[in-house]
């Protein structure tokens, strides 16, 4: 089994010795084996890594992983320093600048400094083919992410979750407890960005919440 290194160990034990996810190893041992697959197998679930479970103040959740060489590592969004922010990301920087008035335009890609104050960087699909976007949706990952988002619902303390996208907005049914605050918005694309991402107000509306229940804000820049 996959070692966290954190609660997830425990939290997702049982979860992993089930059919279906089994049957999600052995597709991707082979997919792994035949084709190129990002991102590297050892880093599919770096974003689970690096936040632990009662950790999590914020949950950001995409769509599958960037499909481009080098660029997805384990986290929602973020890519590695050296790297070139895709075009999402650097929407979400724009976003944030308009929002709150940080800039990180000219910053790189890597979004651990988030992680580390408790910002989940949540795939709904966690592994994907090079340069075919969705190949692996459908496998298993839907499921496994589902009962993340739902071992998170059962949280006491609030938690915001991050919904960008038809399929990350689809999670919101997952969501039912009422101390937790669910925001849903285009993805932040090229493609849809125009169409509700832009003007959200998510990273405001995020710590506007976390510090009327008590908690301290996210600082949004990229460090």
């Amino acid at each position: 089994m996959v070692q966290f290194g954190n609660e997830w160990d425990i939290l997702l034990s049982d979860e992993m010795q089930k059919p279906y996810y089994q049957a999600l190893r052995q597709f991707l041992t082979e997919e792994y084996r035949t084709k190129t697959i990002y991102p590297d197998q050892y880093d599919i679930f770096n974003a689970l890594k690096a936040t632990t479970y009662s950790r999590v103040r914020c949950v950001i959740l995409g769509q599958d992983p960037y499909h481009g060489a080098g660029q997805a590592h384990g986290m929602a969004f973020s890519v590695k320093k050296g790297i070139q922010p895709p075009p999402s990301l650097v929407n979400i920087y724009k976003e944030i600048y308009s929002d709150t008035g940080i800039d990180n335009r000219n910053a790189h890609g890597e979004l651990t400094a988030w992680a580390a104050q408790g910002v989940l960087l949540l795939n709904t699909v966690l592994t994907v083919r090079a340069g075919e976007a969705g190949s692996h949706r459908g496998k298993g990952w839907e499921t496994f992410t589902d009962y993340i988002i739902r071992l998170l619902d059962l949280r006491e303390d609030p938690i915001v979750f991050l919904l960008w996208g038809a399929p990350a907005g689809k999670k919101a049914a997952l969501i039912t407890n009422p101390c937790h605050l669910v925001l849903k918005a285009a993805h932040p694309s090229p493609l849809s960005a125009s169409k509700g991402f832009f003007g959200c107000r998510h990273f405001s509306q995020t710590n506007a919440f976390l510090q009327e229940h008590g908690f301290p804000p996210i600082d949004w820049t990229v460090t």
